[in-house]
């Protein structure tokens, strides 16, 4: 039996409780990082799960934050022919986010991603870590089982634009039902050290 998920989320939160970019090697030394922005066309394309243009757009914001981007990318709805908060087999978004890269990796040039634009660095840079990320059922809290192609997808087409290491990917989709899916993807991700604590 078919099993689809139709994802609206309209107006729902970004949580990321419980997920995210994880704990830093307490071993490793921060070094400098700059920031790249990123700019992508995201066309879904699924065969057990269909997603509002809104809804996707939300999803893979959560997905970008938890991936280690910095705050302020946007993820904003595509032109969609079914309108907001209807299920559309073409669900679309606008992707425009900013990822850490090592200072040394930025300086040798732009990357180019498939159908996106090139990155373009902020000359600023801030200390930056390696950071362990996990993807899977709940993690973020918001992501499900039926959310397999998109993470599958989101690992091919955005994860690139990242700075990452140690990707280990054991995610496996059924086409056409969720039973038996698993979503589990985990990499290092270069992003921001943590403040360090204020003294009086």
């Amino acid at each position: 039996m078919k099993a689809r998920l139709t994802a609206l989320c309209a107006g729902c939160a970004v949580a990321l409780f419980g997920a995210g970019v994880g704990r830093a090697d307490p071993a490793a030394a921060p070094e400098a990082g700059v920031w790249q922005k990123h700019q992508y066309n995201f066309n879904f394309m699924g065969f057990t799960s269909t997603y509002s243009c809104d809804g996707l757009a939300d999803k893979l914001k959560v997905l970008l934050t938890a991936a280690g981007a910095r705050a302020d990318s946007k993820a904003q709805p595509g032109a969609c022919a079914s309108g907001f908060g209807r299920p559309d087999k073409f669900a679309r978004a606008t992707l425009t986010f900013y990822t850490l890269a090592p200072a040394d990796s930025a300086a040798s040039g732009s990357q180019t991603a498939a159908g996106g634009a090139a990155a373009s660095g902020d000359q600023s840079t801030v200390k930056g870590t390696w950071r362990t990320v996990t993807l899977a059922d709940r993690k973020p809290s918001t992501l499900h089982v039926g959310d397999c192609e998109l993470v599958e997808q989101f690992k091919q087409w955005v994860l690139p634009m990242f700075s990452t290491r140690n990707v280990v990917n054991r995610t496996t989709c059924i086409p056409h039902q969720e039973s038996g899916s698993l979503i589990d993807l985990t990499f290092d991700a270069f992003a921001p050290a943590a403040a360090a604590p204020k003294t009086r």
